[in-house]
């Protein structure tokens, strides 16, 4: 199914980019709900999944609102205001959705899915302000176990693609970075085309402008949000996502371990994913007491984060740690 989006000199002036969070939370999740085989990601679905499954997160309301297919509810996506919006920006967004526009998206919903026998759906309809309060505790929740401790990785990953996007505006214009965006997306004299799997889009439904949103979980999709007056969203892959897990450089650390010690200098590099304290412990043979303040001593000074992840706390490298570590790889010459 194709769609065209006709753009105006305005609509190009108004076209932007957006690093939203609540786009991160709703494609990882509708990743983590697929049967199907996500070799990009596996890493961090064998972390994820068993802290969703025991927090019971397989089954709440985001199980309700987003498919592992088709149309998930526009609300969960409001138009960020700014580039860079926070995760408490727009979960206040989605406590302010009017009660027609929640109507409007479960009705649509139910078109695709039998949503009769869902309690969590027959409040969101009788009771919206009380239901949208109870969904974004729980988008906080899903982001303090599956996103929160990742971001720093995830958000550099967005920034550079859009740095590039940028540089390809500035080199080639706007319609040459469109049509790079992905295989589905084409620019030809002033329209957008779209191969769409689901509903049809025009211009004449959506709003002005254009909002891109790079993604590290959208792949291998474009997704859309159009629900005017706001400019329809474009939610794209982000270049490089295929070296998002990959460890990053470590493999000396001699010149960081004059300085912090030896213990916290294996600590950071042990923290290429996240970690909690009785796991790291046990891989650098340190007591968990003994891991703890070290593990301290590096949060309060800015080279690790500290992460709520149900009943543990998962520390993640700061991109302070990486740029340390990243640099004393490169400062060590190569083996022979």
């Amino acid at each position: 199914m194709k769609a065209e989006l006709s753009f105006s000199a305005a609509d190009m002036a108004q076209t932007r980019f957006a690093v939203s969070p609540m786009w991160e939370v709703v494609t990882s999740y509708r990743l983590l709900s697929s049967t199907q085989e996500q070799p990009l990601h596996r890493r961090w679905t064998a972390q994820v999944r068993p802290r969703l499954a025991e927090a019971g997160l397989d089954r709440g309301w985001l199980a309700a609102l987003v498919p592992a297919d088709g149309y998930l509810a526009d609300f969960l996506n409001p138009t960020p205001a700014e580039p860079f919006p926070t995760l408490a920006d727009e979960l206040r967004a989605i406590r302010r959705t009017p009660a027609d526009r929640v109507h409007v998206d479960l009705d649509t919903l139910a078109t695709e899915r039998d949503l009769s026998r869902s309690a969590r759906i027959r409040l969101l309809r009788q009771e919206p302000a009380a239901a949208l309060e109870k969904v974004t505790e729980e988008l906080q929740l899903y982001w303090e176990l599956a996103l929160a401790p990742y971001w720093d990785r995830i958000r550099r990953l967005l920034e550079a693609d859009i740095f590039h996007r940028a540089r390809q505006v500035a080199e080639y214009g706007t319609g040459q970075a469109l049509g790079d965006l992905h295989e589905t997306v084409s620019w030809d004299d002033g329209v957008l085309h779209l191969v769409r799997r689901h509903c049809s889009l025009t211009s004449a439904v959506t709003g002005a402008g254009l909002l891109l949103v790079p993604s590290a979980f959208a792949w291998p999709r474009v997704l859309t949000r159009t629900v005017p007056p706001d400019p329809p969203q474009l939610a794209y892959p982000a270049r490089g996502i295929g070296t998002l897990w990959e460890p990053r450089a470590a493999s000396s650390t001699e010149a960081v371990a004059a300085v912090l010690g030896r213990s916290r200098t294996m600590l950071l590099a042990e923290l290429d994913t996240p970690a909690s304290t009785t796991e790291l412990a046990q891989r650098c043979g340190l007591s968990a007491p003994g891991a703890s303040h070290h593990l301290t001593a590096l949060r309060d000074a800015g080279l690790v984060s500290a992460h709520r992840a149900g009943r543990s706390v998962l520390y993640a490298r700061t991109t302070i740690a990486d740029a340390l570590l990243e640099q004393e790889s490169r400062s060590c010459p190569a083996p022979n």
